[in-house]
């Protein structure tokens, strides 16, 4: 069954034009259709030449957005021993040993993002059901294995965020909020786009940016131009 379109959404289709858009206009554009009633988020859609079925064109990192998400994150911490406390004192909204395990088990999911130590990850392994779906497994590759749990708190929760390519060689991520001025989301935009270059898959071939679109939460999708973007100096974002 065809997916009904709100009245809202069809006039704001209205308003952008087939065809891709130099970066900043798209972003003015991004700002323009977010009319829902909550402040929206700024989302990138970025369709990448790989195919994740194959080890060596999987990608998955992590990004800092020089001018943060916008959000709240609230950050989890799995250790043992001091550094539970060391968690705790660092402002992590949840640390815990096993205990903590337990609780994620029996679907205690208040967190965005779960840091772990690298000597808990064979107990964490077993949470494979209940963080899998839902991108939450801690990985080195994501940054959130680590002794050095302070570092990774702070940085989770100033704006780094982490990414993957879905099966389909499709990128989904947050990089602001609709709020945000033209300029501050495009050095934002900028930095991700940096990133995904800088993290090109060693089994890429051909072209490695096929399209990218941005929209609000609630709005319409808008394509920018690919070339555009990555010809784009940081301090011409700035």
């Amino acid at each position: 069954m065809a997916k009904k379109v709100s009245r809202r959404l069809q006039e704001l289709q209205k308003k952008v034009e087939d065809r891709p858009y130099e970066p900043v206009e798209a972003l003015n554009l991004l700002k323009e259709t977010a009319t829902a009633k909550f402040p929206e988020s700024a989302e990138a859609h970025i369709r990448l030449g790989i195919d994740p079925k194959y080890t060596d064109q999987q990608l998955r990192t992590t990004v800092a957005l020089p001018k943060g998400t916008g959000q709240v994150i609230r950050v989890a911490v799995i250790a043992r021993g001091e550094k539970v406390a060391e968690a705790a004192a660092a402002g992590a909204d949840i640390s815990g040993s096993e205990e903590l395990i337990e609780d994620i088990q029996k679907g205690m999911m208040d967190f965005d993002v779960l840091v772990a130590t690298p000597d808990m990850m064979p107990q964490v392994a077993k949470l494979g059901r209940q963080l899998g779906p839902r991108g939450l497994m801690p990985s080195p590759k994501g940054g959130t294995v680590t002794f050095d749990v302070a570092s990774a708190i702070s940085e989770f929760k100033a704006g780094k965020l982490e990414f993957r390519a879905d099966r389909t060689g499709i990128v989904h991520v947050l990089f602001g909020k609709a709020g945000f001025s033209a300029e501050d989301l495009l050095i934002n935009l900028k930095a991700l786009q940096d990133t995904i270059d800088r993290n090109r898959p060693s089994g890429a071939k051909g072209r490695y940016w096929r399209s990218v679109y941005v929209s609000a939460t609630m709005g319409p999708a808008i394509q920018v131009d690919v070339s555009a973007l990555r010809d784009l100096k940081v301090s011409d974002a700035a």
